[in-house]
C-alpha cells in the first residue's frame, strides 16, 4: 500500500522542511537512490560518487523533513545508518480545515462480523444466498462463513462488535451515532412480541429501546426470494446518538452517559453490544438485519462526528 504524507498549508513549519530538502537536485538523487533498495550512508557516498560527510549532511536533512527513515545498525567498522524511502507521495493541499464546519468518519460493520455473542433458542443466522447451519443450533454462530451474514436472530442474549476509531490522537468528537436495523424475536413472527433492547458502548449502558414486534406480516423489501413467508420479514431504524450532555435514541433521551464519560483512543477498538439484558421487563430476543435483508440497506453504521 502507498504511503502518502499529507499537509495543508497550516503545516508551515512540515512544508518549509521539504522545500528544503528538495531544494537540491543532489538530495534528490538520494531518493532516487532509494526508490528499491535501502543503503548505508557509506553505500549512498559511494553510489553517487560524493564524499561520506556531503551523503551524511544530505541525508540529515531528507531525515529532519519526513522523507526517509534511518535506522542505527552495527557495522563492522561500528555503528552505521541504514536509509530507506518513508513516504510514496507527498501531497500539499492548498486550502486548510475550517475549524467551525464537523466532519464525520463512518464505519460499515457487516452483521456477522461480531466478536463474542451469547445466543438462546430460537436462534440463527442466515446469508442472502441460504441459512447458515441449522435453526435452533448456538453453535452455527461460531462457523467460520457467519462473516456472510446478512440476518441473525436469538430469543435471548447479544452480539457484540469492534468498531475501529479512525481519528487522529487528539480530535474533539462532537457526537457518536450508532445505527441499525432491529426487531423482537420468537418463533415464526408475531406483531405484538416486545423486547427491550439495550445498546452498550465500551461497556456502559447507554440506552434501551422497545422493539413492538417481531415483523412478519409483510416481506421484508430486501429480502430474497428464497426467505420464506411466516418468519421474521423486517425491522425499525434503531439509531443511538451520543452528545456532551446525554445518549438518545431515535431522538428521545435513553440515559445520561454522555461523551465525557468515554476515553476514546486510536489504539483501542470502540466496542459495542447489542442484546437483551437478562433483568430487563421484556427479554423478547432480537433479530438483525444486514443490507441486504428487512427493510434498509444498510449494515450496522458507527459514525464519529468531530
Amino acid at each position: 500500500m502507498a504511503k502518502i504524507l499529507e499537509l495543508n498549508l497550516e503545516n508551515e513549519e512540515d512544508i518549509c522542511k521539504i522545500g528544503s530538502a528538495l531544494s537540491s537536485p543532489a538530495r534528490i538523487q538520494v531518493l532516487k537512490l532509494l526508490y528499491f533498495k535501502s543503503y548505508n550512508v557509506g553505500e549512498i557516498a559511494e553510489q553517487l560518487k560524493i564524499p561520506a560527510s556531503s551523503a551524511a549532511l544530505y541525508v540529515r536533512s531528507l531525515e529532519q523533513a519526513g522523507l526517509i527513515n534511518t535506522n542505527v545498525q552495527p557495522g563492522s567498522r561500528g555503528a552505521m545508518k541504514i536509509c530507506s524511502r518513508k513516504n510514496d507521495n507527498v501531497i500539499i493541499r492548498m486550502t486548510a480545515d475550517d475549524p467551525n464546519v464537523n466532519r464525520v468518519v463512518t464505519t460499515s460493520m457487516p452483521i456477522g462480523h461480531y466478536t463474542d455473542c451469547s445466543v438462546y433458542p430460537t436462534c440463527g443466522i442466515a446469508s442472502e444466498l441460504a441459512p447458515i447451519g441449522p435453526d435452533d443450533s448456538p453453535e452455527t454462530f461460531y462457523y467460520p462463513n457467519r462473516m456472510n451474514a446478512q440476518i441473525l436472530w436469538t430469543a435471548k442474549g447479544y452480539v457484540e462488535y469492534k468498531f475501529p476509531y479512525r481519528l487522529q490522537d487528539g480530535a474533539e468528537v462532537k457526537r457518536l451515532m450508532l445505527t441499525f436495523e432491529a426487531c423482537s424475536e420468537t418463533s415464526n413472527y408475531n406483531e405484538n412480541w416486545i423486547s427491550d433492547i439495550t445498546v452498550w458502548i465500551n461497556g456502559m449502558e447507554c440506552g434501551t429501546w422497545r422493539s413492538p414486534g417481531d415483523f412478519g406480516s409483510r416481506r421484508g423489501r430486501l429480502n430474497p426470494d428464497w426467505w420464506g413467508r411466516g418468519s421474521t420479514q423486517y425491522g425499525r431504524l434503531v439509531t443511538l446518538e451520543i452528545t456532551d450532555t446525554e445518549s438518545l435514541i431515535n431522538t428521545l433521551h435513553s440515559s445520561s452517559v454522555c461523551l465525557r464519560d468515554f476515553s476514546f483512543s486510536p489504539n483501542e477498538a470502540i466496542t459495542v453490544r447489542i442484546g437483551n439484558k437478562p433483568d430487563a421487563e421484556y427479554v423478547g430476543g432480537l433479530n438483525i438485519f444486514g443490507e441486504k435483508f428487512g427493510d434498509y440497506a444498510q449494515d450496522i453504521v458507527l459514525s464519529l462526528v468531530y
